[in-house]
């Protein structure tokens, strides 16, 4: 699992739009990247809205904001027009990015356990430091907790 003072692994994924995006791409700026397990659920609905509702905050603050799940390109469009999202959501269908993240964990739910995206945030510096982590995420003040993180990074 990648923690605080941890180097994020660098990444290349397709994004929504039809690029990619990679972590060493946006340098020397600040990252939050932010692991949510399934595009327009309700959880992942509100956490997205929320970074967005907080965008101008964060590139005030020097930070890009990248979401990943391992929902297609096509279903992260389709999420982003739904609710004119402004973050980037990045398509990691193979779980590679998950796996070297330490966010792809066994869950259970009603009693069956499965395999599943564990909502998970990092804010990364400039030159690739996690400044900040946070793990088994609830959504409700999570990106305000992130944006004074990340204000005062």
């Amino acid at each position: 699992m990648i923690d605080i003072g941890d180097t994020a692994p660098d990444f290349s994924l397709p994004r929504d739009g039809g690029d990619t995006i990679s972590l060493s791409s946006i340098r020397p700026g600040k990252a939050v990247v932010y692991f949510y397990p399934k595009d327009d659920t309700s959880g992942c609905t509100k956490e997205a809205i929320a970074f967005t509702d907080h965008l101008e905050a964060f590139k005030a603050a020097g930070v890009t904001i990248i979401g990943i799940s391992k929902d297609s390109v096509k279903k992260h469009d389709k999420f982003r027009d739904k609710h004119n999202l402004g973050v980037i959501l990045a398509s990691d269908e193979e779980d590679d990015v998950c796996e070297r993240y330490g966010v792809w964990k066994e869950k259970s739910m009603y009693g069956k356990t499965y395999m599943g995206i564990e909502r998970s945030t990092f804010l990364i510096d400039g030159e690739g430091k996690v400044l900040k982590a946070w793990h088994k995420v609830r959504v409700p003040g999570h990106v305000e907790d992130v944006l004074e993180a990340a204000q005062n990074a």
